[in-house]
């Protein structure tokens, strides 16, 4: 009971802590923008990334104007990071070779135009309409299905099978996608393993910017899709998208 009544405690603490900060955000964001406007892209950065931290949904102006800051600063994995946000906010092929003309230039993996990448960028752009068109012809189906049977008359199971087959593709088209997330190393001394633990052997020790695509986790690990191939990193050594 004292357990539970710590946790509540702490909750409204922590809720009341962050709501000064929340209740300012706008007042934050206008002098950030004005910071921004008049060139001071360092200090109108610093700003943006404390509303960021109170909560605050970054628009997409905003996530530009960071990008643009840090590029200006020369910092190379937080640019990604905010271009690579932009870009699951607003998926764009401009974008993407931008990412990976840095990304080469910066000999930083993950961000190629393979297929993988257009993909996602595929999916994001028109998964909507996909999945319209893909549940029609299900649709039609059940539909039958249905007036057969309030009808009495004999579905043939063969129909039926094709029709189960058919959703849990649907399924899979709906959600696979969505459970791939990407994430950005944020340390220069990045260890890969083949396990997720400490004792697992070390594959890899890869530096900060580069690019993984995250495929679940296991406790404080991160199960990553590292060229192809899927190996495990510390959820503290990685900026999820």
């Amino acid at each position: 009971m004292q357990a539970f009544t710590l946790k509540i405690s702490l909750f409204f603490f922590l809720t009341l802590a962050s709501f000064p900060l929340r209740a300012a955000s706008p007042t934050l964001i206008s002098q950030a923008d004005s910071l921004f406007a008049t060139g001071d892209q360092a200090h109108a950065a610093q700003l943006y990334e404390k509303v960021l931290a109170a909560g605050y949904e970054a628009t997409n102006t905003m996530l530009l104007k960071l990008a643009s800051a840090y590029e200006q600063q020369e910092n190379i994995p937080r640019l990604l990071y905010f271009l690579q946000v932009y870009f699951d906010h607003q998926p764009d092929d401009a974008v993407l070779h931008k990412m990976n003309d840095i990304a080469r230039a910066n000999n930083l993996a993950g961000y190629e135009t393979d297929d993988l990448n257009y993909f996602f960028l595929f999916y994001r752009k028109y998964g909507v309409y996909i999945l319209v068109f893909l549940l029609l012809p299900a649709s039609y189906v059940f539909t039958v299905l249905i007036l057969k049977g309030l009808r009495r008359q004999p579905a043939p199971l063969r129909q039926k099978w094709v029709l189960f087959f058919y959703l849990l593709v649907l399924l899979a088209f709906v959600n696979l996608p969505a459970s791939v997330q990407s994430g950005i190393t944020n340390t220069d001394r990045v260890i890969i393993r083949s396990a997720p633990s400490a004792a697992a052997p070390v594959v890899e020790v890869i530096g900060q910017g580069h690019k993984v695509n995250i495929l679940g986790s296991r406790d404080v690990y991160l199960r990553v899709l590292w060229h192809n191939k899927l190996y495990f990193i510390r959820r503290d050594n990685v900026w999820v998208i």
